[in-house]
């Protein structure tokens, strides 16, 4: 029979002792652990280092006087505060006397609108100083990294690029840090140029390095993106031939750079006479390309080498000539003489209208840059016809300006050689008699409003409207249009 719960409890009840529980229960013995006083921290410095008892008396302790040892004292007590409330001393411990601010990485770029000027110049002006639409655009490949590593002409490409966004946003902080970066750009290139001038065997030999020469073509850009009409950038192009004509003696570090920078201003100087009445280009005489340094020789075979239309592929030679027999042409009306073209400079221009016949491009066939040349060809005829014949309509010149302006709408809007249209458009409208002509001749100035937004377009535009009012008005004078240029106060590049 198995055991209930009943059965347990009472087995339980039986073992309970009977009887009151003691009252005095004797608590059972443990071991007391004795407590260990922990060391005083009010003793004395010196008794705290020997780590002897200290009887704190003050101002020196008994103890260290009857050792015959210095007593060093009580330490200050310190309080617990709150850290707005710290002591000047300790402050003082965490500040700084010396600047504390990091270097800037590039000189010139210093401010928010640097980099912005910088982003403008990377993004969208390069891009329409060149008529090379590919990753192949000199003003980044080769002008920027140098510029990096040269800071007059770092200020230099802000003050551009400054001067270029200035056109669209004319927001007062943009022109006066465009205006800091001109004059710091100035100064340094007038420095070098001025050590030079005194003898300064090392500024002379810098005179000649590729940042000082690249910072003056940089400077007619700047004449050219802010549309100045005052002729401010002659002394610019007059450094950049003293200085080049140095660098003919002397091989840059820098080949590539070399040839970009002596055509581009090749390119300026040819287009400067033809809208200036006593700026005349180095000579392109020789017909076997003596006259061009020997770098640039070999480029010139090979086709579309060239950065700037015309130059390198010969056409601008004959563009010099024609600048020539326009100076016998001008001096003989000048003086009243008559026929204004003799025999001789009647035998050049025809044999200057054969050479243009002849003239090939180097171009792809069939592609904007190809394009482009043939319209510069073309204008290069027109330029020669209003030279040699006289100021009035004719068939000729006006199917010379129709198929001019058929290569023009070839072109759109947004094609990298708009960059390089503005002198061809200029010489169409000065030989534009037809008044059905003109429309087309403003969409295109528009268009290259439009595109580059650069500062000498409207004034250039101006000149053509004024040489359209002398050929309404039968005005034979209007073939000349340096002349007109002059007696409207106008001198700046037209490229």
């Amino acid at each position: 029979m198995s055991e209930t719960p009943e059965d347990k409890f009472d087995e339980v009840l039986s073992k309970r002792k009977r009887g009151r529980p003691k009252k005095n229960v004797p608590a059972p013995s443990t071991t007391v652990s004795k407590i260990a006083k922990g060391r005083s921290k009010t003793g004395c410095v010196t008794c705290r280092k020997r780590k002897k008892k200290c009887d704190e008396a003050k101002p020196s302790c008994l103890n260290c006087q009857k050792n015959a040892v210095v007593c060093e004292g009580y330490p200050v007590k310190r309080f617990w505060e709150p850290g707005n409330k710290r002591r000047p001393e300790e402050m003082r411990r965490y500040s700084f006397t010396f600047p504390r601010c990091l270097p800037f990485l590039v000189d010139g770029i210093e401010t928010d609108i640097d980099r912005r000027f910088l982003d403008h110049f990377v993004f969208e002006l390069s891009g329409v100083l060149t008529i090379h639409d590919d990753d192949s655009n000199p003003f980044k490949d080769l002008l920027l990294p140098m510029a990096t590593q040269h800071s007059g002409l770092m200020h230099s490409l802000m003050a551009l690029s400054g001067s270029h966004i200035i056109a669209k946003e004319p927001n007062p902080d943009f022109k006066n840090r465009q205006l800091y970066h001109y004059s710091i750009a100035i100064s340094t290139l007038n420095a070098t140029i001025r050590s030079a001038i005194e003898g300064d065997q090392e500024a002379s030999n810098l005179l000649v390095e590729d940042p000082a020469v690249a910072s003056t073509i940089v400077h007619c850009l700047i004449s050219i993106c802010s549309g100045s009409t005052n002729g401010d950038y002659r002394i610019h192009m007059n450094g950049a031939r003293s200085l080049i004509a140095k660098r003919d003696k002397r091989k840059s570090k820098n080949p590539e750079f070399q040839r970009f920078i002596m055509e581009f201003f090749m390119y300026h100087n040819v287009m400067n006479s033809l809208t200036s009445l006593d700026r005349r280009p180095i000579s392109f005489d020789d017909d076997d390309d003596r006259s061009l340094p020997s770098f640039l020789i070999q480029p010139a075979l090979q086709p579309g080498a060239g950065l700037m239309v015309g130059v390198l592929e010969g056409l601008f030679k004959y563009i010099t000539r024609i600048t020539v027999l326009r100076d016998s042409v001008r001096r003989r009306i000048g003086a009243g003489l008559e026929p204004a073209v003799v025999y001789e400079s009647l035998s050049q221009a025809v044999l200057i209208d054969a050479g243009i016949r002849d003239w090939d491009p180097k171009q792809e066939t069939n592609t904007p840059l190809w394009v482009a040349a043939q319209l510069y060809r073309q204008c290069t005829w027109v330029y020669l016809y209003r030279t040699i014949q006289a100021s009035r309509p004719s068939a000729k010149i006006c199917a010379a300006v129709d198929d001019g302006l058929d290569y023009l709408r070839v072109l759109t809007p947004t094609e990298s050689v708009q960059c390089v249209l503005l002198l061809p458009i200029f010489l169409l409208g000065c030989a534009a008699f037809e008044k059905r002509q003109r429309p087309d001749l403003e969409t295109a100035f528009d268009n290259l409003q439009a595109y580059s937004n650069l500062g000498n377009i409207r004034p250039a535009r101006q000149v053509v409207r004024r040489v359209w009012e002398m050929m309404d008005n039968g005005d034979d004078k209007s073939w000349d249009w340096e002349g007109i240029m002059a007696s409207m106060d106008i001198d700046l590049l037209v490229t």
